[in-house]
């Protein structure tokens, strides 16, 4: 059993005593425990589809201060699964839209709001403050940066990840046990694991992963049962089903090992290979030879030997398509090279850009004259043709 993270206790008022009587009767829990969740500060990483149930719930269960960093703004497709923003928030910077709503459940939490993303400069310094953080991202350069800062201040990290019907779920603290990196010393090649955006994900699947890392927080803050350190928990939604695996500390760990190589935050784009974060408005310069803007290809789509080919899988292109442009989904594309014109351009899109680099890559290797299209079809509704529905 892991000691309390938090070791303050705050007093409660007669009002909490009677907001938290379900909590306080409980043996396991009781005044102590419930004092403890009050003193406790959580910095929450992303107030999105794992971020809203982790938000809402540890606000209803009384912990005292909440971090919020994200800043990214509410848009319409994040309300199939990210329930603490509404139809009305869209457009609303997504840390205001959460804080309004765990305000209405708990007037008594405390919001600091981090209206930025972390990254390597600011890390640390909003870590710092906490008691614990629970990461609820979707890319690999912050569950590495999470990661590596969580370890240097010696802090818990409960983690979570969320895809199409599938689930993971572990609690990192290098004190008691293995880190992020002694699971995944090396991030997977760019492009081979999509995220949400671009594999989908079932709403409630966030609502299921999301309070399950809410409650292996409020263990660490309170010292009650056996958090998962040590263990990834992998759900299997359509079975209704958790498989357990045991995750050991990595010796050799070059964050949390005894000989530690990592003892700064680095560039984690950059040791990934992709970007933290969607938005970027222009080509990167080590890309300009393989990417394409959406504008771009607008100037040169009438030209018969320019060639629009959509690498994205059957049921997305039956959402929207591209006037013109030729489906080969990307796991197929290996095999069907022999259709595909040697003299022609290829202009290769998929739905934000990810699936295209890829397939682009395929491409010239083999000999194509090929280039991606800059944030995909999502980038060209809206910068090029309005009328082509967004999913």
């Amino acid at each position: 059993m892991v000691k309390p993270v938090v070791d303050r206790r705050e007093p409660l008022s007669h009002e909490e005593i009677a907001r938290y009587s379900r909590h306080l009767i409980i043996p396991d829990v009781a005044m102590a425990g419930q004092e403890r969740i009050k003193a406790a500060r959580v910095l929450l990483v992303g107030t999105g589809g794992l971020g809203s149930p982790l938000a809402l719930y540890l606000a209803a269960a009384g912990v005292g201060t909440i971090g919020l960093a994200d800043d990214d703004v509410v848009d319409a497709s994040n309300l199939q699964r990210q329930i603490i923003h509404g139809t009305s928030d869209i457009g609303v910077h997504k840390v205001d839209s959460a804080r309004a709503s765990i305000l209405e459940i708990n007037p008594h939490v405390q919001i600091v709001e981090h209206r930025t993303f972390l990254t390597s400069e600011n890390a640390l310094e909003i870590i710092a403050d906490y008691d614990l953080v629970i990461d609820g991202t979707d890319n690999f350069p912050t569950r590495y940066l999470v990661n590596d800062a969580c370890v240097l201040l010696g802090k818990p990290n409960v983690y979570g990840s969320i895809f199409r019907f599938e689930g993971q779920l572990s609690v990192f603290f290098a004190e008691h046990g293995p880190c992020y990196r002694c699971m995944f010393p090396e991030p997977p090649p760019p492009g081979m694991v999509p995220n949400c955006a671009e594999g989908g994900v079932l709403g409630i699947m966030a609502g299921h992963i999301g309070t399950a890392q809410g409650i292996e927080g409020i263990k660490l803050i309170t010292g009650i049962g056996e958090p998962m350190i040590g263990r990834l928990g992998l759900c299997d939604a359509l079975e209704q089903r958790w498989t357990y695996v045991k995750v050991n500390k990595d010796p050799a760990c070059p964050v949390c090992g005894p000989e530690p190589t990592i003892t700064a935050l680095i560039d984690y784009e950059e040791f990934c290979g992709v970007p933290s974060h969607d938005g970027l408005v222009e080509v990167d310069a080590s890309l300009a030879d393989v990417e394409i803007l959406p504008t771009e290809y607008a100037d040169i789509a009438d030209k018969p030997d320019v060639v629009l080919l959509d690498v994205r899988e059957t049921h997305e292109y039956e959402i929207n398509r591209i006037p013109g442009a030729v489906l080969i989904p990307k796991d197929t594309l290996p095999g069907r090279l022999s259709e595909l014109d040697p003299t022609a351009e290829y202009v290769v899109h998929c739905k934000s850009g990810i699936r295209s680099l890829e397939s682009t890559d395929l491409l010239r290797g083999a000999g194509f004259k090929a280039r991606s299209m800059r944030g995909g079809i999502d980038a060209y509704a809206r910068q090029i043709d309005p009328s082509i529905p967004v999913y």
